[in-house]
């Protein structure tokens, strides 16, 4: 009986989602007649309405773990006939509506808005509307595989043009084959430049790259950085060996640079949202293009290398997966390797960044006392997620993407060193296996094409159980040395008492302190292990006074340091709430590493390390 239930439980799922397959579009009109003040009027028609019908705002984003409260911006909501008249419903949770007894036909509007430009809100003015779908549209609960059209109304009204993923039906309709695809397809209206050009893919098929720019710049800069791009794109394709197969042969950077933008990068299956807070590309090209490096990364690892966790995304609440080491972390590495291949950063450069990643992983205590799956798992609260109240984040998390990228950084080292591989054999078995036939991994699937690439199952289960699901560390001095490259300490022999989180005249919510207040606030929380952390300092406290001298700013404690050295001692006079105190702190050695190169640090590099060096980071393109 049990069994039976189940297939005809199965049974009516499936003819349900057929009949919504033959079901009308749901259709939205999208007007922007008070962009001025950052309103958008929109316009959903639900023709074949369900009987039972609740709609609501989504509280997660594609590409976004943590949860977003997307329905605060939406107002002025009324539910009608197709001739107006206006039908019961009832806000029965902060984002999800009921609708009374209604026709098949039906209509529900309101106002959104927008005033936030990165990949997560929506921003809406005379210069554009820049759209994140689940931002900006309401949807109806059940209705997920059916298709769904925009109409972008007042284009002509603003000089705008459409930049989107969706597929163009002509007179600004745009169409997504379901609910999943219309969430992850942003849409910039701008009067922005266009470049492109053609790829020609593994498989002789022709593909098209597009990089839009809504931009204080001129088409010769546009053109000009597309080439940037456009090298940028053959580097990553011959990471795996091929381009995916993009849906209607197209793949497009919805860019957005404007001072007052905030900083972000959203990948999505067949386009990537790049929002970047500068004057204009020209003369930040770098800075632009390290986005589009990770971003595009993207349109392999996470899009279609696809975590299991996150398939299909739920956008009700926050989406929590154990992979986001692989999917995010192993994206930085590559994003940043990949630019010093292309030529777009030089080796001194880049070696600043692998330090980067080993202190993440060395010398943060989140990654001494988690492994990267729980970091992973962290992302719900850590991804952009907003809160108001101070967290111990410092000592409880480290960010998947720096941890992922240093275990990047050493499985490379080691594929290469150990078996004659490297972590781009490795990057194109997971492609095969899993993305180019989008079968979602797990991690356990992760360690089988590791143990297929390396023939070596015994490597693969020794690697995952230590790096992946513990918490040991690689010897990264070891594995840097085989291409030429020192890790060593930053500061030796200078005094370290720890970082400590000021902002010399503000308090603890960005206020302005009172004139004449006295000391140095330590506005969060130290961090375990250091001297300052053992000495007894934390959020709350304020230095009054550090070896006898009168603290008033981070430069005059830096002053005291400045004279001493490991092992010394310094008294600190300190007042909080509970009254006046003083401790004793035992100044230490910086833990601190950075990565120089053998020429750099005076050594002779070997011809063994050299060719190693170039192996690694050397131009992949033919």
């Amino acid at each position: 009986m049990k069994k039976i239930f189940l297939i005809t439980v199965a049974a009516l799922l499936s003819t349900a989602a057929i009949a919504q397959d033959k079901q009308k579009p749901i259709y939205y009109s999208i007007s922007f007649p008070n962009a001025g003040h950052h309103e958008a009027e929109i316009v959903m028609t639900v023709p074949q309405a369900p009987t039972s019908l609740h709609f609501r705002m989504s509280r997660s984003s594609a590409g976004r773990y943590a949860t977003h409260e997307f329905g605060k911006n939406i107002y002025n909501i009324k539910v009608t006939t197709i001739d107006g008249t206006e039908i019961p419903f009832t806000q029965i949770e902060g984002d999800l509506y009921e609708v009374g007894q209604h026709p098949d036909n039906i209509k529900i509007s309101y106002t959104l808005f927008g005033n936030w430009t990165d990949g997560t809100y929506a921003s809406i003015d005379p210069s554009h509307a820049h759209l994140n779908m689940p931002a900006a549209f309401i949807w109806v609960l059940g209705q997920d595989k059916r298709p769904v059209k925009f109409e972008f109304n007042d284009l002509d009204k603003y000089g705008w043009k459409v930049s989107t993923q969706l597929k163009p039906e002509g007179a600004n309709v745009y169409s997504a084959p379901n609910l999943q695809y219309m969430m992850d397809s942003p849409t910039e209206l701008a009067n922005y430049k266009l470049t492109s050009w053609d790829v020609i893919n593994t498989d002789g098929k022709k593909q098209k790259i597009n990089v839009t720019i809504h931009s204080d710049d001129d088409q010769a800069t546009v053109d000009n950085f597309g080439k940037m791009v456009q090298k940028l794109v053959l580097e990553e394709k011959a990471v795996f060996g091929e381009l995916p197969t993009y849906d209607y042969g197209e793949y497009t950077f919805i860019t957005d640079v404007y001072p007052t933008d905030s900083g972000d990068g959203m990948e999505h299956r067949n386009s990537t949202c790049i929002v970047d807070p500068l004057d204009k590309v020209a003369g930040n090209e770098n800075n632009v293009l390290d986005i589009f490096a990770h971003e595009y990364f993207h349109s392999w690892n996470v899009k279609r290398i696809r975590p299991k966790s996150l398939e299909p995304f739920n956008f009700e609440h926050a989406n929590m997966s154990s992979e986001l080491w692989f999917a995010e972390g192993f994206t930085q590495y590559y994003g940043d390797l990949l630019l010093t291949r292309a030529g777009f950063t030089p080796l001194d450069d880049y070696t600043r960044t692998l330090a980067g990643l080993v202190n993440q992983v060395l010398n943060t205590p989140g990654a001494a006392k988690y492994p990267a799956t729980q970091m992973s798992r962290y992302s719900v609260f850590a991804d952009n997620g907003v809160s108001i109240d101070p967290n111990n984040n410092a000592n409880d998390f480290t960010s998947y993407y720096t941890y992922g990228g240093a275990i990047a950084l050493a499985l490379d080292m080691r594929l290469r060193g150990e078996f004659n591989l490297t972590l781009d054999d490795y990057m194109r078995q997971v492609w095969l296996n899993r993305g180019k036939v989008m079968k979602p991994y797990t991690i356990p699937d992760l360690q089988a094409d590791l143990a297929k690439v390396t023939n070596n199952p015994k490597f693969a289960a020794d690697f995952f159980k230590r790096y992946i699901y513990g918490t040991d560390k690689n010897n990264y001095e070891e594995l840097l040395n085989k291409a030429g490259l020192v890790l060593r300490k930053i500061q030796p022999g200078k005094a370290w008492a720890g970082s400590l989180a000021t902002n010399a005249g503000r308090g603890r919510s960005g206020q302005q302190r009172a004139a004449g207040a006295e000391g140095l606030p330590i506005l969060s929380s130290t961090i375990i292990g250091t001297p300052v952390y053992k000495a007894g300092l934390d959020a709350g406290d304020i230095i009054l006074k550090a070896d006898g001298q009168t603290i008033t700013d981070p430069k005059s404690f830096s002053d005291v340091l400045a004279a001493k050295k490991p092992g010394d001692k310094i008294t600190v006079d300190y007042k909080n709430r509970t009254g006046a105190h003083e401790t004793t702190i035992a100044l230490e050695e910086s833990p601190y590493f950075e990565v120089v190169t053998y020429e750099k640090a005076g050594k002779q590099l070997s011809k063994e390390q050299e060719a190693f060096r170039n192996n690694w980071l050397q131009s992949k393109v033919k």
